[in-house]
């Protein structure tokens, strides 16, 4: 699995079939991985706090700003580590 570090984001907005996965209008953290996306699949951090493969048709890739995407990184660091 081919990944990069570059932190992407994306909003569902197609839940049908994995109702407690994702959330329809939820923005979720999208890690790279080129063979997923090749194969027309997105590697999506869901509601399980794990990464799975959706189909990208799912979700639309949001550019925020870098600001934004720091802040978010921060967050989910945050919450990654008062999980453990």
């Amino acid at each position: 699995m081919a990944r990069s570090s570059r932190t992407r984001f994306a909003v569902c907005v197609d839940n049908m079939d994995y109702p407690a996965s994702l959330e329809l209008h939820k923005v979720y953290r999208v890690l790279a991985d080129r063979e997923a996306e090749a194969d027309g699949d997105l590697r999506v951090i869901d509601e399980s706090g794990e990464d799975y493969l959706y189909e990208a048709d799912r979700f639309l890739l949001v550019d925020l700003p870098a600001g934004t995407v720091r802040v978010l990184n921060r967050s989910f660091a945050r919450h990654a580590a008062e999980a453990r």
